[in-house]
């Protein structure tokens, strides 16, 4: 009778656990358990065996029918044999990178994978942040603003090899592959080579400049092309602006994040522009043309009698430009009839006049309320 456990139990998934499930549980496991976390530890090393056996078999679609019907006696005693049947590449060595990754991924500069760097000496730069503060109508028609920021460029004295001569040697220490091996348990691992920080070169001579870095900081000015109908939040990648490259690295991006400047009278509305229109009762009640503020200037609208408080009037066209689209959103006019405020004792009378004038036919929304509101009490 197998003394082995259930794999399912193993790597703590239930029977009908998906691929990505199971993946998922596998990768946990593996890193929790895996030998360069726990240097010495043979239980550990046995548990590491253990869950790499169970999910090597139950990834693979026909050796998991067969466990599922006949259990360990369906995928021959012993499995694998302890890694003897070996490991097959769809399953077990392609999430090893990512093991790797997560163990290794911080002494390797935070790139995961545990790829070999081979005896390419150069690093990549890192990406660089810029905040730009545009105006309402500069988001909405674009502009072209030119920046300054402080990057990380080529040394110009030493050419960014961070050597006096221009030169660099090898490191001895991993013969400038940048990385040592050595042997974990039933594993080869490789790590960055400690005497040269993964660099896989040596400056015995640095540059005064730089001091052996190979990079200085810079002011550049970047000229940002913002695109029309760009929205508050959004942000733009200019390749290539970031830190330059270590040693014949590429360079990294620049990340402009867009904040839009409060409008006195425009709000943003998606592509629409919402702009609130003050009136008085009277011009309400009569209509009227009055002239109102939009994105291209100043337009006649026309005011229609009877025109109620917080009614809204379209202009269409007149609104924010589709960001890489074509045509434009609309102007929302929000109309907002002003009560007036101070009335002098004359005024007063001649509202009282006018109030009692009135009649049910003039006041369709009041007569509707009482109406409701008689049917609800009675």
């Amino acid at each position: 009778m197998s003394t082995k456990r259930d794999y399912y139990e193993v790597l703590e998934v239930e029977r009908k656990a998906s691929t990505d499930d199971l993946k998922k549980a596998y990768r946990k496991k593996a890193v929790q358990f895996h030998p360069d976390k726990n240097p010495g530890n043979k239980e550990s090393e046995e548990k590491f065996k253990e869950v790499s056996e169970a999910y090597e078999i139950l990834s693979n679609p026909d050796k998991r029918r067969a466990y599922d019907q006949f259990g360990h006696a369906g995928i021959g005693q012993g499995g694998p044999g302890g890694f003897g049947g070996g490991f097959e590449s769809g399953n077990i060595n392609d999430i090893f990178g990512d093991i790797f990754g997560d163990i290794f991924g911080q002494a390797q500069g935070g790139r995961r994978g545990g790829r070999s760097r081979g005896r390419s000496h150069g690093r990549p730069g890192e990406d660089l942040s810029f905040d730009l503060d545009i105006s309402f109508e500069e988001a909405a028609f674009g502009k072209v603003e030119t920046i300054d920021v402080w990057r990380e460029a080529a040394c110009d004295k030493c050419n960014g090899t961070g050597s006096k001569s221009g030169k660099a040697q090898s490191c001895g220490s991993c013969g400038g592959a940048g990385e040592v091996h050595f042997q974990q348990g039933f594993f080869s691992v490789s790590r960055p080579c400690p005497a040269c920080h993964g660099e896989g070169i040596v400056i015995k001579d640095p540059c005064d400049t730089c001091r052996g870095h190979g990079r200085t900081q810079k002011k550049s000015r970047i000229e940002v092309r913002v695109p029309a109908g760009i929205d508050s939040g959004q942000r733009l990648k200019l390749g290539g602006e970031g830190n330059s490259g270590v040693r014949g690295g590429g360079s990294g991006d620049l990340y402009v994040n867009v904040q839009i400047k409060q409008h006195s009278i425009f709000e943003r509305d998606g592509d629409n522009v919402l702009c609130d229109v003050p009136i008085s009762i009277a011009q309400a009640a009569l209509g009227i043309e009055l002239e109102v503020p939009s994105l291209d200037g100043k337009v006649k609208v026309k005011i229609p009698q009877g025109t109620q408080s917080h009614q809204t009037l379209r202009l269409k066209g007149k609104g924010i430009p589709r960001l890489g689209g074509y045509g434009r959103g609309d102007q929302l006019l929000r109309i907002l009839v002003e009560t007036p405020t101070k009335l002098s004792n004359k005024q007063k009378e001649l509202l009282h006049e006018l109030e009692k004038s009135f009649g049910a036919e003039c006041q369709p929304l009041a007569k509707s309320f009482l109406g409701k509101v008689k049917d609800l009490f009675g």
